[in-house]
């Protein structure tokens, strides 16, 4: 059976993946899964300088989900590369850092430096995150800036690039097709559903940022349905991701089109679930009779 997935030059040995900021920097998913035996581990966001994240609370638990206002918390640069790659490389798995800074500036720094540096396989680069220069806009729901950002940080990196989209705009395929004739070599969607909480006795949002992220299964059949378009109009990989809990959520993931899928919200309830899926995707492929995961992807756009 054939379970590997191509992204630009890069080879994953299957398509199952743990998404940014949900798996540390692999070594505290390592504790229970073997890192090595999934596809990739896409680190949390990295900014040049550490950064604390957000005060107050971060996360809270809603029906089939979870709202978290982290704020992108990271050990910054230097330390990822002195004290958490190394690990990493160790493990050999396959490591893409998520690259998730405030500035175009900053972003493309950071992917020109990463992208040069041993150890990393690709970048993925988080377009959802606040923009302070353009007044808190978010990179991915401005075109214009969305190009900006994008454009030059495949200019300066040497590495497979991805770019992490946003669900909060109306049409994510203009922004995906965009990315496309950029030159980016694949796509990573959906990202968290903006969310909020109100603190019914005090009257107040629950987060400082008042407004959070919402994942897990809540936002699955979302997730799906903007894999299932953006695949309609790029040819790139999309790696797919949004409330992913089981081997039949990742099927249906590849059969809308994606080419890996991540797992996120579902690690914290079980953190083996990556190692766990990518067996049970052997499985289902001896039982299906299925010799490459080509036979199934994008079946749902062949009826």
């Amino acid at each position: 059976m054939d379970t590997s997935v191509k992204i630009g030059s890069l080879t994953l040995k299957n398509p199952i993946t743990v998404a940014s900021g949900t798996a540390g920097y692999g070594e505290e998913l390592s504790r229970f899964v073997d890192i090595s035996k999934i596809g990739a581990v896409f680190t949390k966001g990295l900014s040049m300088k550490p950064r604390r994240g957000n005060p107050g609370n971060r996360i809270v638990e809603t029906p089939s989900g979870v709202l978290n206002s982290i704020g992108l918390e990271n050990v910054g640069l230097d330390e990822f590369i002195e004290k958490k790659l190394p690990f990493l490389v160790k493990s050999r798995t396959v490591t893409i850092p998520n690259v998730a800074a405030h500035s175009v500036e900053e972003n493309v720094e950071l992917c020109s430096i990463l992208s040069k540096t041993p150890g990393v396989d690709a970048i993925e680069l988080n377009v959802s995150c606040p923009n302070v220069k353009q007044g808190g806009m978010a990179f991915g729901t401005d075109m214009r800036v969305f190009t900006e950002l994008v454009e030059q940080a495949r200019e300066v990196t040497s590495c497979p690039l991805i770019v992490k989209l946003s669900p909060n705009v109306t049409d994510i395929a203009s922004f995906a097709l965009r990315a496309e004739e950029i030159g980016v070599d694949a796509l990573s969607a959906i990202n968290t559903l903006l969310g909020m909480k109100i603190n019914i006795k005090n009257r107040r949002p629950h987060f400082a940022n008042r407004v959070a992220g919402l994942s897990g299964p809540a936002i699955r059949p979302v997730a799906v349905r903007i894999v299932y378009q953006i695949c309609e109009k790029v040819r790139i990989p999309v790696v797919g991701m949004g409330g992913i809990m089981s081997i039949e959520d990742v099927i249906e993931f590849i059969m809308a089109g994606a080419s890996a899928v991540s797992i996120g919200t579902a690690s914290m309830i079980e953190p083996a679930i990556s190692g766990k899926l990518a067996g049970q995707l052997e499985d289902y492929m001896k039982k299906e009779g299925i010799n490459s995961l080509d036979e199934i992807r994008g079946a749902a756009h062949r009826v």
